[in-house]
């Protein structure tokens, strides 16, 4: 694609960059700065440095079909000052309006079949698209995304329009009691942090910001001093940074100097709560405690206490709120950012009781906990969240997109350097960090409904990242996997398809990154005669089928899935049940073993029936006042126009909580 650009390719950098990739990208000419240069690699993960600022990882990975390209910036809501509230993600939205020779981005993204999105955090804004990955497709990209950091019009009358949107999207959450609870009791806890501002802003500030301000802040931002380029999955590498020294490298570096936020919030000196009236949904209940920053090794402590709290079936909040039935879920989560952030535990209120007396329990549990914490939760978690971690980082895409993350709480190595420290996490950390702030000086809480003289929790100022990242290069390597052409010849003849008695199957072998398998399972039963009148129980059974077989429990279904590191789901419909799993390949054998168990001898307690009982109805009381739930729940009637007994048949939200 041709590219107008009002900015320029400086003469000679496409030879210097064949020079600096035939010389392994090391020191390659005489001149004053370097076009690029090699910084360290992590992992399979390359960095390098542009001599305009631009930070560029890249991620390639030989067995993906697709290629993804993510730009981050470093803005978020944390940057904005009075009277700019949500001016980060209404930026996010105008960089989608075009530059002088790309007027309408958002179609040649889906011209050219990208999947595409951007979003905004108190501490990043990222803008990312995937797609099949050719050479032309990744031009497209690099030259876009080059484009609109600089280029990107601002102009009064687009903003006008895509207010609009912003405005929908800021009602939306409005509908979401649950969200604006937590947005009420994050606003309780945070006195002068940014982090207290919702990142989708001020109702006044959206509609009133000037575009001049708006603009100016674009050209404070969005540079490439600011900005770290990803690009993950099936490229070239020499090809694909000789393109981006063409595209980003012709960017000149900014005369400005960018100023660090400054503002740390002092320690809380007492109980907070809040009280939230609204009209509709199903009352809920909060807690918020400070904790340190993202990058604090510290953290990896309270994302182990997180699940001890609230992990299904064994999490100690679970166990008393929801077992009990007083609690319809419960989730809990240490919230990792670039400055010090929240350690948030929330509840939805079962049936027609009132919140105060389970937000009086959550307090007991939570802030009892310190000192109680056991070697066998500890590790639990452990196992489950390296399970996870091991399983994401086989994936480009994810990784390229979840390093914007990492990025944002100060460097992408967080993410490797946090996961080894999760690994030498012991219960005497978990209790350490429970005693520390898990402390009723530290706490904010709050209710939705249809508050002496104690310890203070001093919270650590975030650490120099830099000096915690210089010398590391990761911990882990991981099997490369093998290039596949996903052609229908291809697949064809690569498919061995066999009959098992009157099981199909269909196998595609191949050495894939991380020795990863993914297995999808179909098994269709019944009529619609057989199956008239049991359509919730259909709905239900699924789910209840993942919480127990043969000689195992609930949690020792978790437990097992955690030890032979899969991750599996069991879905299904009117007529069928689908189940599917990733693993390893090692682990194939045991991970098949345990889903026939499932599949074959499914436990289906009594009691674990009446939790996903209590979880649908809660679930269906909230839909009720979400304009969105309602909008799908009728279009899926009018799409479903059976007979009541039928099991396809669609009943509407009023009448779906009676049919539970």
């Amino acid at each position: 694609m041709k590219n107008d650009s009002t900015f320029r390719a400086r003469p000679g950098i496409a030879i210097a960059a064949l020079i600096l990739t035939t010389l392994c990208l090391g020191p390659a000419f005489a001149a004053e700065e370097p076009a690029v240069e090699k910084i360290t690699e992590v992992e399979g993960i390359t960095e390098y440095r542009l001599s305009n600022g631009l930070k560029v990882l890249l991620f390639p990975d030989r067995t993906s079909s697709t290629v993804t390209i993510n730009v981050t910036y470093l803005v978020g809501s944390r940057h904005e000052g009075r009277g700019e509230k949500g001016m980060a993600h209404l930026l996010e939205h105008m960089v989608f309006k075009g530059t002088e020779v790309r007027e309408n981005i958002w179609g040649e993204l889906q011209d050219h079949g990208a999947q595409f999105n951007g979003t905004t955090s108190g501490d990043r804004t990222n803008y990312y698209e995937t797609l099949a990955a050719a050479d032309e497709n990744l031009d497209f990209a690099l030259e876009m995304e080059a484009d609109r950091m600089v280029n990107s019009l601002i102009l009064g009358e687009e903003l006008q329009k895509e207010m609009t949107v912003v405005r929908n999207e800021f009602e939306m959450g409005e509908n979401s009691p649950e969200r604006i609870l937590q947005q009420r009791i994050m606003s309780a806890a945070y006195d002068w942090h940014n982090y207290g501002f919702s990142t989708i802003g001020n109702r006044s500030d959206l509609e009133r910001v000037p575009v001049e301000r708006l603009r100016l802040f674009y050209e404070k931002y969005y540079q490439p001093d600011n900005a770290t380029l990803v690009v993950a999955g099936k490229f070239d590498d020499a090809r694909t940074l000789e393109k981006i020294l063409e595209t980003f490298g012709a960017i000149p570096r900014p005369e400005r100097a960018l100023e660090p936020t400054y503002t740390e919030e002092p320690t809380q000196d007492g109980a907070r709560s809040v009280v939230l009236r609204r009209t509709g949904g199903v009352a809920a209940a909060g807690l918020a405690y400070h904790i340190p920053s993202g990058a604090d090794p510290e953290i990896v402590a309270l994302d182990v206490l997180s699940d001890v709290l609230s992990q299904r079936p064994s999490g100690r909040l679970y166990k008393e709120l929801v077992d009990s039935g007083r609690a319809a879920r419960v989730s809990s989560l240490a919230y990792s950012r670039h400055d010090p952030g929240l350690f948030l535990v929330n509840a939805t209120v079962a049936g027609e009781q009132q919140p105060e007396p389970l937000v009086a329990e959550m307090i007991e549990l939570v802030e009892n906990v310190a000192g109680s914490v056991t070697e066998e939760e500890v590790e639990r978690s452990k196992a489950s969240q390296l399970k996870n971690l091991k399983l994401a980082f086989t994936d480009s895409r994810r990784v390229g997109l979840t390093l914007s993350e990492g990025e944002a709480m100060g460097d992408w190595r967080l993410l490797f350097l946090l996961r080894d420290h999760l690994k030498e996490v012991t219960v005497d950390d978990v209790n350490r960090a429970a005693q520390r702030y898990l402390i009723e000086s530290n706490r904010t809480s709050g209710v939705y409904i249809p508050g002496e003289e104690t310890v203070r929790a001093e919270v650590d100022p975030a650490p120099d990242v830099q000096s915690m990242v210089s010398d590391y290069r990761g911990s882990e390597t991981i099997e490369l996997g093998e290039a596949f052409l996903a052609t229908a010849e291809n697949i064809d003849a690569s498919v061995t398809r066999v009959d098992v008695g009157p099981m199909r199957l269909a196998l595609l072998p191949k050495a894939t990154r991380g020795a990863v398998v993914t297995a999808n399972f179909y098994f269709p039963y019944g009529t619609a005669a057989s199956l008239a009148g049991h359509r919730m129980a259909l709905q239900l059974m699924p789910a209840l089928m993942m919480r127990g077989a043969g000689e195992l429990d609930y949690q020792a279904v978790r437990d097992e899935l955690d030890q032979i590191e899969t991750q599996m789901s069991v879905v299904g419909a009117a007529s069928f049940v689908r189940a599917n799993l990733k693993t390893t390949r090692e682990n194939l054998p045991a991970a098949i073993e345990l889903l026939a168990s499932i599949m074959r001898s499914p436990r289906l307690p009594a009691d674990e029936l009446e939790t996903l009982k209590r979880e649908r109805i809660a679930n269906l009381e909230r839909m009720k006042s979400d304009p969105q739930a309602l909008v799908f729940s009728e279009l899926g009637r009018t799409l479903s126009p059976y007979a009541e007994n039928d099991p396809r048949y669609q009943p509407s939200l009023t009448e779906q909580p009676d049919l539970v």
